[in-house]
């Protein structure tokens, strides 16, 4: 899961902005919310994958009255590269390598090698007070192609300490040991101490491509670890994270960003540019534009308009022809309606507080039908129904 900042401002900053009466403006009311730690700001690195996983897990702490945590997303990041590195030169430079990754990444490093808190590893040590990997993501991938390429005949011994060394030059090294809140700790006993566990999440994903009921590594480059998603119909998908919010649980989110229906003002829907009729009179100026209008403003909506009815089918067409790609990676944690009684996700994003909702995103159901890659919960987030179909 990768963010692309500077085009994505570049393009909002042309475009013009699209003036609408008050009235007619997006009004929003909570229907359910689940406590979340504060929004943090991933900058100018392809992290999310780190700080939504870890939104989950920090979310989850709060759900069992732990406390409230603040994770760090670069030692997550600092260990996996370490992983990934490995088994691309296994790969002989075929695996995918670079800044992205998947939620399975932050649970296997807590179960591998545990966690520490932001303080102890806040991951900025290249005299910078925000994420920037531009040149640690190129020296990294620059350093693995030559180790591919194998130019004494035979690897060294000492290619991974070099590759550590600059992981641990940018992110810092991974602590053995830290006090915490006046005890001390290791990596390891830190993570027990919080009492998460890797096998009590469960990765859920609805496409037809695989049978429904039977797990599978989704084919996209960012699951370099291969990591299983169990396989639902698109209903079942919804009902689990309908479910999973109104008990209470948190959904870790990975999606696609680049639709034009997602914007910068904190909005995610699917516009219906050929709609010919829709209800509520706030709608009316849509149904008056041309289809071309309609199409240079679905990325500049402020207000409610007809949306898309998703399918199965269309789910599958856009993943088989790279219309929904695995672009970032968020959390869900409550719902929401506006005032003509449409559904929306409350979904929290790692770009900041800059944004008309302070980091939150209002995401409605049918954006999440269809540009969901896929879930990760608590396995007791599902409905016992579908967890007996799945067998687990």
């Amino acid at each position: 899961m990768k963010r692309f900042i500077a085009p994505l401002l570049a393009l909002c900053l042309c475009l013009p902005v699209f003036s609408q009466e008050k009235d007619e403006e997006f009004q929003f009311t909570t229907i359910k919310e689940i406590p979340i730690t504060p929004v943090k700001d991933q900058a100018s690195s392809g992290t999310c994958w780190s700080f939504s996983g870890l939104g989950l897990i920090e979310a989850e702490l709060l759900r069992l009255e732990k406390g409230e945590y603040d994770l760090s997303e670069m030692f997550v990041v600092h260990k996996n590269y370490g992983d990934k590195a490995k088994k691309f030169i296994r790969m002989n430079g075929t695996n995918n390598f670079g800044g992205g990754g998947s939620f399975a990444d932050v649970l296997d490093c807590i179960r591998d090698y545990g966690i520490v808190p932001n303080d102890v590893q806040p991951g900025l040590n290249y005299g910078d007070t925000a994420h920037r990997h531009g040149e640690l993501d190129r020296l990294l991938k620059a350093y693995v192609d030559v180790i591919v390429k194998n130019p004494n005949k035979k690897l060294s011994s000492a290619w991974y300490t070099g590759f550590s060394g600059i992981l641990d030059a940018y992110l810092g090294a991974c602590p053995e040991s830290f006090t915490y809140s006046g005890k001390q700790y290791s990596p390891q006993s830190f993570a027990q101490s919080l009492g998460i566990k890797a096998e009590d999440y469960i990765s859920i994903t609805s496409f037809t491509h695989h049978p429904f009921y039977t797990s599978f590594p989704i084919e996209i480059p960012d699951n370099w670890r291969w990591a299983d998603s169990y396989n639902l119909p698109l209903n079942e998908m919804m009902q689990v994270i309908d479910n999973a919010v109104d008990k209470g649980y948190t959904v870790a989110w990975a999606s696609d960003v680049s639709e034009k229906g997602f914007n910068r003002q904190g909005i995610a829907v699917v516009p219906d540019v050929n709609a010919t009729k829709a209800p509520g009179s706030d709608q009316e100026h849509w149904l008056g534009l041309s289809l071309k209008e309609r199409e240079d403003l679905a990325g500049k909506l402020n207000s409610p308009v007809p949306e898309k009815t998703i399918t199965q089918e269309m789910r599958q067409e856009g993943f088989d022809n790279y219309e929904t790609t695995d672009d970032h990676g968020l959390l869900i944690y409550g719902t929401a309606q506006d005032q003509n009684g449409t559904k929306y996700y409350l979904v929290k994003n790692s770009w900041g507080t800059g944004s008309p909702y302070k980091g939150i995103w209002y995401v409605s159901a049918p954006f999440v039908q269809y540009k969901t890659m896929s879930i990760v919960l608590h396995k007791d987030a599902l409905p016992k129904e579908i967890r007996n179909k799945l067998k687990i």
